[in-house]
């Protein structure tokens, strides 16, 4: 049977659109596995024990400090508000570039590099030549991180508990969009005036076990997007390519309904 153009050129868009609709399946599948989390055996030994680590203080942390003890009335010149503002308008004592801050009556104490119950004890022990019994309470006022990229909500989040984990974070920013990519996070860190990065897998159940599965004060979070986010020039392809699909259908239903009234 002899073929005509039309005929032709049908067969053709045909061809196309049937190659699209299996690109289309096994890109479907693909994408499935992407989405993934935590993606294998999580009971292991080593993932069942939880080992928080406490965070250190760093230059430009700001603190709160606040004393108690059994003589109330002596304990109110340690808790006088001749501290320093903050972000956001908080006060607190701020961690100066010598890794210091300045208390009332005790002076110039070295708190970079100490974790809060640390710097409790240090005070405490301080504090017992002027007051009864007396306890501090440490806290962070500007403990935050940063997520950027593929997420639904990208920016930074405040942390009062002052723990957070990357999953949790996650979660915080409304999760990873379809283009994310789970298995390869970058981490940002400053510690003890040098910067570092590292790698994080949110597929790998491994993940627990990560030094950078539990987030630190100012800890900055890339997530990266995948080989399926589209750049302007595929997406003009795919258009046409619709395009194309639309057309071979009108055609062939033309051709169809020419067939049958001719």
């Amino acid at each position: 049977m002899l073929q005509t153009p039309v005929s032709r050129f049908i067969q053709a868009c045909i061809f196309v659109v049937v190659v699209m609709f299996m690109g289309s399946c096994t890109s479907t599948k693909k994408a499935r596995e992407e989405l993934k989390y935590l993606d294998g055996k999580l009971d292991i030994p080593e993932n069942l024990k939880v080992a928080v680590k406490e965070v250190v203080i760093q230059k430009g942390d700001l603190l709160s400090i606040y004393v108690y003890s059994d003589n109330p009335e002596a304990t109110a010149i340690f808790n006088q508000q001749i501290t320093k503002a903050g972000a956001g308008g908080a006060t607190g004592y701020l961690v100066d570039q010598e890794g210091n801050i300045r208390f009332q009556t005790l002076g110039v104490l070295h708190v970079e590099g100490l974790t809060k119950q640390e710097v409790m004890k240090v005070m405490d022990e301080k504090l017992k030549v002027y007051l009864t019994n007396p306890y501090t309470d440490v806290r962070f006022l500007n403990f935050h991180v940063h997520i950027l990229g593929e997420v639904n909500k990208p920016g930074p989040y405040s942390i009062p508990e002052e723990k957070l984990t990357i999953l949790e974070l996650v979660g915080l920013a409304g999760d990873l969009t379809i283009y994310g990519r789970r298995d390869n996070l970058l981490v940002i860190r400053e510690k003890e005036g040098k910067r570092e990065f590292g790698q994080v897998n949110l597929k790998d159940p491994n993940l627990f076990q990560s030094p950078y599965f539990s987030l630190q004060q100012n800890d900055v979070v890339m997530v990266y997007s995948n080989d399926r986010k589209q750049t302007g020039s595929e997406q003009q392809m795919y258009r046409n390519l619709t395009i194309l699909s639309a057309v071979a259908s009108i055609v062939s239903i033309g051709a169809i309904i020419y067939n049958i009234f001719k």
